[in-house]
C-alpha cells in the first residue's frame, strides 16, 4: 500500500514537471489567454471538486457559475463572451495541483476560478503566483489562501468572508442569542478550515465570558462519533460548536441526538449541502444553526430574483450559498474584465484589487489589504429539514 503511494505520488509530480517545463512565460500566457489576438472569448478555469467526497459544493459552484456567465454573455464584456473550461479536481488536493497546471500552461486561460475547499485552493496559489494568473475562490475561507505570516499573496483573491469572522459570530451568537455559558469544541483535526474556525469561536466566547469544557476531535471519513458523543454529553454541556464539512457533519448530528444530545449544535458554511439533511435527518437538525454567505429566504429583492433564476435554470432546485457565491464570483470576475479593458490576466488582477462597493447576491463586495471582502454574514437555524433565515449580522 505505501510502496503503491509513493509511486502515485511521484508520477504526479512528475506529469507535473513534465506540463510545467512546457508552460510559456508571463507575457505568452498572457497573450493567448483570450484564444488569439482575434479570438473573440476570454477563457476561464474552472478548477472545482465535481466528484469525490465534498462534490456537492463544487457541483453548486459550477451551477451558480454557469448561470452567472449565462446572463453575462447576453452583453459580453467589451466585445467578447467568456469561456468556462472545467476542471474536476475530484476533491483532492494533488489533483487540484495538477487541474491548475493545465489549466495554466495548455488552456492559457486569463483567470482561474476554484476551488470550493480552502485546501484545494491552497493547493493552486502557489502556481498562481508563480505565473502570475488570478485565482479566485468563491468559498475557500482560510485566511492563509490570501496572506500568510504578512505576506499578501499577490494573485490570489475569494469572494466570501473569512474563518475567523464566521468563528467569531458564532459565538457571540451562543453567547448573546442562546445565552450558551458552557461549550464544548467539537473539530476534525484533518482540516484547517475546522481549526481555523474553532480557533476563532474559543477566543470570542471566553471573552463573552464563557467556559470552554474540552476540545473533542475526529478526523474526515470517521463514521463512529457515540464514543466521544457519549462523553460530551456527560460533561452537560449547552453548546457544541462544530465546524466541519457536511459529510462527518451529519452522522454527527444523527448519532448525538440518538444518544440524547439535545443542546443547540452549530457549525460554519461547510454543512451547507442538502446532502446534510439526508445524512443526519430534518428532524435531528432541529435545534442546529449555521453561519453562512446568504440565505435564499433573505426577502432582499437582488437576492430573490437570482433565487428565481437559478430555480428557472436548475429544474426548481434552490441555490444554496455555494451556488450564490459562485454566481457572485462569475460577476466579480466580469467586472474586474471590464474594468481592466483587457483578457490579460496581469490587469485582471490589478482590477480584482481595486474592487470597491460591487453588489452581488452575497452582499456589497469591498476587498480589504488582503483581498479579502468586508462583507456580512448571514445566520441560519434548521427548521423541519430547511434552513430558516434567522437574522444577518455585519462586520
Amino acid at each position: 500500500m505505501k510502496k503503491r503511494k509513493l509511486a502515485g505520488i511521484f508520477l504526479s509530480f512528475s506529469l507535473i514537471a513534465g506540463i510545467m517545463a512546457g508552460c510559456g512565460t508571463k507575457e505568452s500566457s498572457g497573450s493567448s489567454s483570450s484564444g488569439g489576438k482575434d479570438s473573440d472569448t476570454i477563457k476561464i478555469g474552472v478548477n472545482v471538486e465535481l466528484s469525490g467526497g465534498v462534490a456537492s459544493y463544487g457541483q453548486s459552484i459550477s451551477e451558480g457559475l454557469a448561470l452567472a456567465v449565462d446572463e453575462i454573455n447576453k452583453e459580453g464584456i467589451n466585445g467578447k463572451k467568456i469561456k468556462l473550461v472545467k476542471f474536476d479536481n475530484k476533491s483532492d488536493a494533488s489533483e487540484a495541483t495538477a487541474g491548475a497546471v493545465k489549466l495554466i500552461s495548455q488552456d492559457k486561460v486569463a483567470a482561474i476560478i476554484g476551488s470550493a475547499t480552502s485546501g484545494n485552493t491552497l493547493a493552486q496559489v502557489q502556481l498562481a503566483e508563480k505565473y502570475k494568473v488570478p485565482i479566485i475562490t468563491p468559498t475557500g475561507t482560510n485566511p492563509d489562501v490570501t496572506s500568510k505570516g504578512g505576506k499578501l499573496n499577490a494573485y490570489a483573491f475569494r469572494t466570501c468572508f473569512i474563518d475567523p469572522f464566521q468563528g467569531t459570530v458564532a459565538a457571540n451568537f451562543a453567547s448573546d442569542e442562546l445565552q450558551a455559558k458552557k461549550a464544548v469544541v467539537y473539530i476534525d483535526t484533518a482540516s484547517d478550515y475546522s481549526k481555523g474556525l474553532a480557533a476563532a469561536f474559543k477566543e470570542a466566547f471566553k471573552a463573552k465570558g464563557g467556559e470552554l469544557l474540552e476540545d473533542a476531535a475526529y478526523i474526515a471519513k470517521d463514521t463512529d462519533f457515540r464514543a466521544t458523543l457519549t462523553r460530551i454529553k456527560s460533561q452537560n454541556p449547552d453548546f457544541v460548536f462544530l465546524p466541519g464539512y457536511y459529510e462527518e457533519v451529519g452522522l454527527i448530528i444523527k448519532q448525538a441526538r440518538e444518544i440524547g444530545l439535545d443542546v443547540p449544535i452549530m457549525g460554519g458554511d461547510g454543512w451547507d449541502s442538502p446532502k446534510l439533511v439526508e445524512l443526519a435527518g430534518a428532524n435531528a437538525l432541529g435545534n442546529t444553526f449555521i453561519t453562512n454567505h446568504y440565505s435564499s429566504a433573505d426577502p432582499d429583492p437582488k437576492i430573490q430574483e437570482f433565487v428565481e433564476a437559478f430555480k428557472n435554470a436548475n429544474k426548481g432546485k434552490s441555490p444554496d450559498a455555494f451556488a450564490a457565491l459562485g454566481y457572485d464570483t462569475g460577476y466579480y470576475l466580469a467586472d474586474a474584465i471590464k474594468r481592466a479593458g483587457s483578457a490579460d490576466p496581469e490587469k485582471i488582477r490589478t482590477a480584482l484589487e481595486e474592487t470597491k462597493d460591487l453588489q452581488l447576491v452575497s452582499g456589497t463586495l469591498t476587498l480589504d489589504e488582503n483581498h479579502n471582502p468586508v462583507k456580512s454574514a448571514a445566520i441560519l437555524k434548521y427548521e423541519n429539514g430547511q434552513q430558516a433565515f434567522e437574522t444577518k449580522v455585519n462586520p
